[in-house]
């Protein structure tokens, strides 16, 4: 395979983010594998972008080790290399006061948003650290609160914070293999998951109100900027966010 044309990966391809990163890569050339638990949303993303051998849906649940090795293999039996993951699938179980959390719905998040994203991480790097040209970058979806909690947002937060430390890890692992790892932490984008901001949400100071929003697209072109990077540059991490959201200063 010519090695000048880029695989990416994108987990939560279905919808959100994850489809909106993953239309704006195919439209800059990439050739990209949707990987989402749901196979109806992610046929539709690849309808939407005019279906062809340039993309590949691979119905994927992150949480099972057996699903993400299959993405991947059918990934290097269709392309061949793995250039790119885009790191996105996770769920929140916000809203929940702390007190009211059952064991249940916290390792349903951990599960997904930490040991999901090691899972597709380790993945990759297995395939970059093996190809030639070896190498390639991971892209993996931190959070504000990967920095900054809600109120009542503890599985969330947690397993936010944990991925920083991830990504770290998997940046000066990658080292040696010419793999990059970065980070973007995105505050509110427009999505089916992130559409209460726009009409009010608990503040620290416990009122609702409503805040800021940002356009998906604008996450979309900030991933599509990491991934083209050559590889001996990097952005470690990115906070993307619109901009009067009250996260800088005293809220």
């Amino acid at each position: 395979m010519n090695p000048r044309i880029q695989v990416a990966v994108v987990t939560g391809a279905g919808s959100g983010i994850g489809k909106a990163c993953a239309l704006a890569l195919y439209r800059a050339g990439y050739r990209v594998v949707l990987a989402g638990r749901r196979a109806q949303a992610l046929e539709q993303v690849a309808a939407q972008a005019g279906g062809g051998d340039a993309l590949l849906a691979v119905p994927t649940d992150v949480t099972q080790p057996g699903q993400v090795d299959a993405l991947y293999a059918a990934t290097l039996a269709r392309f061949g290399r793995v250039d790119v993951l885009f790191n996105n699938a996770g769920i929140s179980a916000n809203g929940i006061p702390f007190e009211e959390l059952t064991y249940e719905r916290w390792r349903a998040v951990v599960d997904t948003n930490l040991t999901g994203m090691f899972l597709c991480a380790q993945g990759a790097f297995r395939a970059m650290k093996a190809q030639s040209p070896r190498g390639g970058r991971i892209i993996n979806n931190g959070s504000i609160s990967a920095r900054a909690p809600r109120p009542d947002s503890a599985p969330y937060t947690a397993t936010k914070h944990a991925v920083t430390g991830l990504t770290k890890s998997i940046s000066l692992d990658g080292r040696a293999y010419d793999i990059a790892c970065g980070q973007i932490d995105i505050g509110n984008a427009v999505t089916d998951m992130a559409a209460r901001m726009a009409t009010g949400v608990k503040q620290a100071d416990g009122r609702i109100a409503p805040e800021p929003m940002l356009d998906v697209e604008r996450v979309a072109d900030a991933v599509v900027h990491m991934a083209s990077l050559p590889l001996d540059a990097n952005v470690q991490f990115m906070t993307l966010m619109a901009t009067k959201m009250p996260f800088v200063g005293r809220g």
